[in-house]
């Protein structure tokens, strides 16, 4: 975010709660697919549950810890996407369980479950392209591992899974909604989230931010 002017942080601040919005869509459909959910979600649901917490609630919790740790050894991936991503992705959520379950929308059989999985996966993916694309913060969580990495130099690929396998084992012990699709956001979605980088996020994001910096 250095450099970047008033006017050009807020057009990409914008971008990235539409990002988050449509992640928080995905994560939804896969919910009511019951066909598993990202590691750190599954893991939030599971706990949130046992303190008798909304998703939202309890996510923001912890992510204010996390943001804790990353302000205090990463502050460079902080911006306000991280603020947009941190305080809203798990109200949304919620926000769009409700409304699925007011119109009683679930999956029933293999084929709807085939269908949320998929349908949720690209939403997931490229919600998560839009707002990373957007390049005003990372959401705490997608801190830790570059933060792990700053100060000791590890891979950041083991780091990563390290960190993932972490959070869905405590989902899976926890009774969380742990199945393919936390296995597949977990570390199938890279080149998902490449192609709508490459395809739609970047240059749209850029191209939108060089146009309203002219005008």
């Amino acid at each position: 975010m250095k450099n970047m002017s008033i006017k050009e942080i807020t057009i990409r601040s914008i971008y990235a709660l539409v990002g988050v919005l449509i992640l928080a869509f995905g994560v939804t459909v896969m919910r009511i697919g019951n066909v598993g959910l990202d590691p750190f979600t599954s893991a939030n649901i599971a706990l949130g549950e046992i303190f008798g917490l909304s998703l939202g609630v309890y996510q923001l919790g912890v992510n204010i810890g996390i943001l804790f740790l990353i302000f205090l050894f990463g502050r460079k991936y902080i911006g306000t996407g991280t603020i947009i991503n941190m305080v809203l992705a798990g109200f949304f959520i919620d926000m769009y369980t409700a409304i699925f379950a007011h119109f009683e929308l679930a999956a029933t059989n293999l084929f709807q479950q085939a269908v949320c999985l998929i349908v949720g996966v690209l939403f997931f993916t490229f919600g998560a392209s839009f707002y990373m694309s957007a390049d005003v913060g990372a959401a705490p969580y997608d801190s830790i591992a570059p933060t792990i990495v700053d100060k000791t130099n590890w891979d950041y690929k083991k780091v990563r899974m390290i960190q993932d396998i972490s959070f869905a084992l405590v989902g899976f012990f926890f009774h969380g909604p742990i199945g393919v699709g936390t296995f597949i956001n977990a570390f199938l979605t890279g080149p998902f989230i490449t192609f709508w980088d490459t395809k739609i996020s970047q240059p749209l994001i850029a191209k939108s931010v060089e146009k309203a910096m002219e005008n």
